[in-house]
């Protein structure tokens, strides 16, 4: 499954981050902190969306693509 990181930064100096296909939002101090949040928390969400019969098995193997 391909899933996009969509960074932007914020007035107040944050990073967010968005996972579209999964409707994740996320903020970080910096930019990598952003990316280091989104990953695991999108894998986590897959692995019960997947638990759950919402998504087929082979969802888990997740490539990420950042677009900055």
């Amino acid at each position: 499954m391909q899933l996009t990181i969509e960074l932007d930064r914020e007035v107040d100096g944050r990073w967010i981050t968005e996972v579209p296909e999964l409707n994740v939002l996320l903020y970080g101090d910096s930019k990598q902190d952003a990316i280091q949040r989104a990953q695991p928390a999108a894998r986590e969400i897959l692995v019960d969306r997947i638990a759950h019969g919402e998504l087929p098995p082979y969802s888990g193997d997740a490539v990420f693509d950042i677009a900055a």
